[in-house]
Parts: structure tokens; sequence; C-alpha cells
């Protein structure tokens, strides 16, 4: 019988659309194709959800692309513009709690992230608790942070509903032992919860 729910929280309870923003700050084409490779198509950007300095990795984004130096510093600096709390968030959570289910949170997510943006956070006093990835050292889909949030909250797996928008994470968490739900939009996803909690 589930008893726990854990959600992702980018593009989940959380809007993380950087790819409109960044065509957004830069109008041309171009600059908007360079820095989009240089910050998310390095993998450079995963680094900070492991906690790393963020002046360090933008060094090394930098390094991807230093002509563009300017255009990197204030996609970077100016992230909180693609974010914003997602309306369902809370509600959902809400429902959640009342029904008796411990609700966690599971995300790859980094410190300057979360400055840039405090407020989306805005639903974590109403969750039982969670992992962020840079307060841990390891990013999903490595199944070591599985093992961290079940020992962290003395969790079953199998007792467990994991909610993403990655398939590689939901995979992992599935081989792990949880059951997941992979989302895509709200309604669907809701759907999908609700049938795993009546297994």
């Amino acid at each position: 019988m589930i008893n726990t729910v854990i959600f992702d929280i980018g593009k989940v309870l959380v809007d993380f659309d950087y790819e409109p923003y960044v065509r957004e700050l830069f109008e041309d084409e171009t600059v908007a194709e360079r820095v989009l490779k240089a910050v998310w198509g390095t993998g450079f950007w995963s680094e900070l959800d492991y906690g790393r300095d963020k002046e360090e990795v933008i060094s090394e984004i930098l390094s991807a692309d230093p002509g563009y130096e300017r255009e990197i510093r204030m996609t970077v600096e100016n992230i909180g513009r693609c974010m914003g709390l997602r309306g369902y968030a809370i509600p959902w959570i809400k429902e959640l709690k009342s029904r008796g289910y411990r609700v966690l949170y599971l995300s790859n997510y980094s410190k300057h992230v979360m400055n840039a943006r405090p407020d989306v956070l805005a639903f974590l006093p109403l969750t039982d608790g969670g992992v962020f990835s840079c307060d841990v050292g390891a990013i999903k889909p490595d199944p070591a942070i599985f093992g961290i949030i079940c020992e962290k909250y003395g969790l079953d797996p199998g007792k467990c509903v994991f909610i993403d928008d990655n398939p590689d994470n939901i995979e992992s968490a599935r081989v792990f032992g949880m059951r997941t739900v992979h989302f895509t939009e709200y309604e669907k996803a809701k759907a999908e919860l609700e049938k795993e909690l009546k297994k």
C-alpha cells in the first residue's frame, strides 16, 4: 500500500522553461543558440546541482564559448526569470496530505537557482521534507540519491510513488523499486497517480 508521494520540482511543481527565456533575452537566433549550447548543452549546468561553486561552474561554461561571456553571465544571473510556481502545486500537495499521504520532494536543484527565486519554493513548508541534490552531492538519475532519501526518512521504496518529468529519472526510480508517474501535464499525472494510489 502506497504511503508516500515524492515530487520532482522543476517542470513538475515549478516552471523552468529556460529555452524560451533565452530566446526572449536574445532576439538574435545565433546568440540564443550559442548561449543555450554553452549553458545547457555541455553538461556543466548539472555541476551546480551537485553543489559546486557557482563561479567555478560559470568559468567552465565560459570555456565552451568564451566569445559570449557577457551573454552567458546575463543568462545565468537572471535565471529566476524563467521560473514560477505552478498554480496546482500547493492545492495538489494539500489534497494529498489531507488524505494521510506523506509528501516529500527529490530534486536536482542548485543553491544558485534557490537564491534566484526562493518564492517559487513556497510549497516546501507544506511537505514532510525532502532532498535537494546540492545538499547531498548526488543527482538523479544516480540511484544513490534514491537511497539517500529512503535512508533519511525510513522509506520502503515499494510504498512510494515518484513523480518526475525526466524519463531517465523515472526509470532509475522504477529499478530502485518505486512506483512511478512520468509527468507530462498536470491532469494526466494526477490521474495516473490516483491509479497508483489505488493499487
